[in-house]
């Protein structure tokens, strides 16, 4: 079999590079930067953010995969005190419960929300006006954008099932995302495969890769798109102003404060994992969706609002911040109309195959990674001359067909 290589070692390059190993291929994997993770980094030092908030879904096909290879490791689920103190803002005011509108569009049956209407018309429709804008802004959570309401209603209505699940579906790996990157590369040099840090790949580098195998990119879109010279691999993402803070303990803090006046949410990540900040500290991460043409300042103040309802005296409690803003890095949503099928398809010819959360593969947020990393790796394994049994484990979508297939 010929060298199957990977471009990008976040999740879906490494994904990626274990399918194509366990299939037999002879891998190598370039990753640009000096450390392996991509987005799923998580920062060095006492205080271990990621960037941005980031959970496992217990539910979904990714977590399945890990646990089958003994990848998964420790996770850490909120303690049920802890899930007490979760808080809303609504009409400027903190509350304890959210909508029971809302609270019913989370219990639609799957399938039930129409993929060609925007989510806001076709909540109103079901729940009123109200219940339908503060379901859209609690999904703020689970799309990173400015306004959930106007994404297609399908697209919207599965992540809200998902993510308003009781009992909560959400784990977090122990010590942050960065143990979880750690134990797949791990996993994969065990298979075999070559990995080459400080390896930047340009758009000559991967034509002469392509001379000797397939080629997944597993970069984000941007820079597929750079590498590729193809202007077709676009699609619309989020643009996030992520806010982390280190606060000195207090009793009495909010778990998590959901903005459902507009989209937004803070989350005290030490709730569930308290080795992610030193003794006697809380470590927050927040995530504000703006729009296109908004200054970063917005969705700082909006956080600032926040944290001033949930978590009170935390400007004199601070020992630590720091801000970003992630455009464009947040995965992709679907307009009306369309679906993950209608994304950049897996498939570029030449031998070429895309892996990332914002191609043609279903799933929430990091999932769209891992389903399109198999994918992509099981076809340039087919393309390379090897054989085309499936390794266990490979996700499907809801009709039973291969994850990514068109």
């Amino acid at each position: 079999m010929h060298r199957i290589h990977i471009v990008g070692g976040g999740l879906a390059g490494l994904t990626a590079a274990i399918t194509a190993a366990e299939s037999g291929a002879h891998v190598t994997l370039h990753e640009s930067h000096r450390a392996l993770g991509g987005r799923a980094r998580t920062g060095d030092g006492p205080r271990r953010t990621n960037e941005g908030p980031h959970a496992l879904y217990i539910d979904g096909p990714h977590t399945t995969w890990l646990a089958k290879r003994g990848l998964l490791g420790p996770i850490a689920s909120v303690p049920p005190r802890e899930a007490l103190r979760f808080r809303f803002r609504l009409r400027g005011a903190l509350r304890a419960v959210p909508p029971l509108a809302m609270l019913r569009l989370g219990r639609r049956p799957a399938g039930s929300a129409p993929v060609d209407a925007d989510f806001l018309s076709w909540a109103t429709g079901e729940v009123g006006e109200d219940g339908a804008r503060a379901a859209a802004h609690f999904m703020g959570v689970a799309v990173y954008h400015h306004d959930p309401g106007s994404l297609s209603a399908a697209f919207v209505h599965e992540r809200l099932r998902r993510v308003a699940s009781f009992p909560p579906a959400a784990r977090y790996p122990v010590g942050g995302w960065g143990r979880l990157v750690e134990r797949m590369a791990g996993h994969a040099r065990g298979l075999g495969v070559a990995v080459e840090t400080a390896a930047r790949v340009d758009t000559r580098t991967l034509a002469d890769l392509a001379r000797t195998g397939p080629v997944v990119v597993a970069t984000s879109l941007d820079a597929a798109r750079a590498l590729l010279d193809d202007a077709s691999l676009t699609w619309e993402s989020g643009r996030t102003v992520l806010v982390d803070l280190a606060v000195r303990t207090r009793r009495g803090d909010a778990f998590v404060v959901s903005d459902l006046d507009a989209p937004g949410w803070v989350e005290r990540f030490t709730a569930q994992d308290p080795g992610l900040a030193p003794a006697g500290e809380q470590l927050l991460q927040g995530q504000f969706p703006i729009g296109p043409d908004a200054h970063r300042a917005e969705g700082t103040a909006r956080a600032e609002e926040l944290l001033d309802l949930g978590f009170p005296g935390w400007r004199e409690r601070t020992t630590w911040r720091t801000e970003a803003l992630a455009a464009g890095r947040t995965g992709a949503v679907d307009r009306p109309g369309t679906t993950w099928r209608d994304r950049p398809a897996i498939v570029r010819g030449d031998g070429i195959f895309l892996a990332g959360d914002q191609v043609a593969a279903p799933g929430l947020l990091s999932e769209a990674s891992f389903t399109s990393g198999i994918e992509a790796a099981l076809l340039a394994v087919k393309a390379a001359g090897g054989p085309s049994r499936q390794p266990s484990g490979r996700p499907t979508d809801q009709r039973g067909r291969p994850s990514g297939q068109r």
